[in-house]
């Protein structure tokens, strides 16, 4: 193995620092808690959020009347059935304190007649979203939070730490974390009294995806490693209209949805006809369509000969005029025409492209899990958003659950006097960030391709139409995968090793991968985001959770009904 690890002691460790993530670290740290955010990536600049170019659902009410228990409502109705529901209040009852706490920070929510304006969208009864610009609401609040965390000396933050597992001791509860720093290739243990898991989701599993590199299911990984429980696995939700074609260099593939709120973008197959009303709603020239169905009915069209060139469908904004589309979209009209698209004069083709997960690590209200000492934030917390995530709801789940864990994992830290992590204790993972008893054969695996045939067999086999066939094929080949891998790593080799970098991706997304495959071979039906061709039906005996350990190295499905979590 490597030279001793590289220590370091804090009182709240803080894993990921997206919008969830951040907003922990500045929650921990003004309690009082010394804070350690760390990331794979640059502090502020992975995951999900600075991606986010839309809109941030939260009943402010400052423009129509609107209250949380409304937002709720709507919630609860594109969960089908499967939200839980003290997340779900939490969800949407934080949400209008984060919005004007981050309007005091200076974020800039768009304003009209002096009080913060908000947008429709598909999923909610009126106007409740709110928005910076329609392409720079996740930058903005990035920015915002970063500037916070920045100013903030009880926070220190490191990039460039990729973490192998978590560590606990002798009676289970976490006491930190061990990994590795990848530009240089030391090994590094950060012992905590508190953890916070706020590394997003896992949308990097697919071949298709609107998420950053980091999105692999990172925490979904370490918590069940560390023996705690997943939930709702299966529901991946495809955004249904990501860009496609012509190729679009510079924007976001999932930019084409405030297009949609302000100008009712018109659906059309290759045959340039609308064909919602044949999958169950007609949106008449409005944006209603949920993004389950929209998605269904866009995957259908094509396997039945109707897809445009480039296998998905026309998204047209042709019954616009050139004003119309700068008055409402200004810049952005040019941005799209150095990409050589004129909206007045041609349809864009799009098509479904994974972009979220409504499962994740079981916690409770106060974002604590299953395991003492480990907290959970964000996109990685399970079961608020059920079978399907209603629109906007992503940055509100990322503000609101990192803010409450960053509280709970803070007022955890004060009852402890002193955290200790044994080296004993993270010796299983520094010999993996480590090289000892590795062999040489591990060198010829090509991990850059084995990442690219996970995400093939994700997108086809598991993607938003799912069979029986499909997903036992899929599980064999996730198992071929995991077997080609093996238990090791390949020999430590100085910094920036990528092929070793890809090897630790691998080992998480394969896990992952598998957990997706087999909760969605076991739930046998079709609800929200999770579609089963042979099992068409929504069914109530489904409505339950199902939930995902670790037990003797094997994956362990349990079910549970839906009540019994919601109490």
């Amino acid at each position: 193995m490597l030279s001793e690890p590289i220590a370091i002691d804090t009182d709240v460790l803080v894993i990921g620092s997206g919008a969830a993530g951040m907003y922990a670290a500045i929650e921990a740290a003004r309690g009082g808690a010394r804070v350690f955010m760390i990331d794979r990536s640059l502090i502020g600049r992975g995951g999900a959020t600075i991606m986010a170019q839309m809109t941030v659902a939260a009943a402010l009410g400052e423009e129509v009347p609107d209250a949380p228990r409304h937002h709720y409502d709507d919630t609860i109705a594109a969960g089908r059935g499967l939200c839980v529901e003290k997340l779900a209040q939490l969800l949407c009852q934080d949400a209008p304190a984060c919005i004007h706490e981050l309007d005091a920070w200076g974020v800039g929510w768009a304003r009209k007649d002096g009080h913060i304006t908000a947008t429709a969208a598909p999923g909610h009864d009126r106007a409740r979203c709110v928005y910076v610009d329609f392409i720079n609401t996740g930058p903005a609040v990035s920015k915002t939070l970063r500037t916070v965390i920045a100013r903030n000396k009880d926070i220190r933050k490191a990039g460039d730490i990729c973490i192998a597992d978590l560590v606990a001791d002798g009676g289970g509860e976490i006491t930190g974390a061990a990994g590795w720093h990848v530009s240089s290739g030391a090994p590094v243990t950060i012992a905590a009294k508190a953890t916070v898991l706020a590394t997003g989701g896992l949308t990097r599993l697919y071949r298709r995806n609107s998420a950053s590199l980091n999105m692999g299911g990172d925490g979904y990984a370490l918590a069940l490693r560390a023996g705690a429980s997943l939930i709702d696995m299966e529901f991946v939700q495809f955004f249904p209209i990501g860009h496609l074609a012509p190729r679009l260099v510079g924007m976001d593939p999932i930019m084409w949805d405030p297009f949609r709120y302000k100008l009712g973008g018109r659906l059309l197959n290759g045959r340039m006809e609308e064909f919602t009303s044949r999958y169950g709603s007609d949106e008449d020239g409005k944006y209603v369509l949920p993004r389950d169905l929209a998605t269904y009915a866009i995957i259908k069209e094509v396997e039945a000969g109707r897809g445009s060139p480039h296998g998905g469908a026309y998204l047209s904004f042709e019954h616009c005029s050139a004003a119309a589309l700068r008055a409402a979209f200004g810049p952005v009209i040019d941005r799209l025409a150095a990409n050589n698209i004129d909206l007045t004069g041609m349809a864009v083709e799009v098509a479904p492209i994974a972009h979220y997960h409504m499962g994740g690590v079981v916690a409770d209200a106060a974002m604590q899990t299953e395991l003492p000492g480990l907290f959970a934030a964000g996109e990685v917390v399970g079961g608020a958003n059920g079978a399907n995530r209603l629109s906007g709801n992503a940055i509100t789940e990322a503000l609101v659950f990192g803010r409450r864990a960053g509280r709970s994992a803070g007022d955890y830290a004060k009852k402890i006097a002193r955290r200790e992590l044994r080296l004993e204790d993270a010796r299983a993972a520094l010999d993996l960030v480590g090289d000892a008893g590795i062999g040489d054969a591990a060198s010829n695996r090509n991990t850059a391709a084995m990442i690219a045939r996970l995400q093939a067999i994700m997108a086809d086999e598991v993607g938003p139409l799912r069979t029986a066939t499909k997903l036992e094929r899929a599980i064999a080949e996730i198992a071929a995968l995991a077997a080609e891998l093996g238990e090791r790593p390949p020999a430590a080799n100085g910094g920036f090793d990528l092929q070793r970098l890809e090897w630790f991706d691998l080992r998480n997304m394969l896990s992952v991968a598998r957990a997706v495959a087999q909760s969605a071979l076991q739930r046998t039906e079709s609800r929200g985001a999770h579609q089963r061709e042979d099992f068409p039906q929504m069914l109530p005996q489904w409505q339950r959770h199902q939930r995902v350990r670790l037990a003797g190295g094997a994956l362990q499905l349990t079910g549970a009904p839906a009540a019994a979590l919601a109490s």
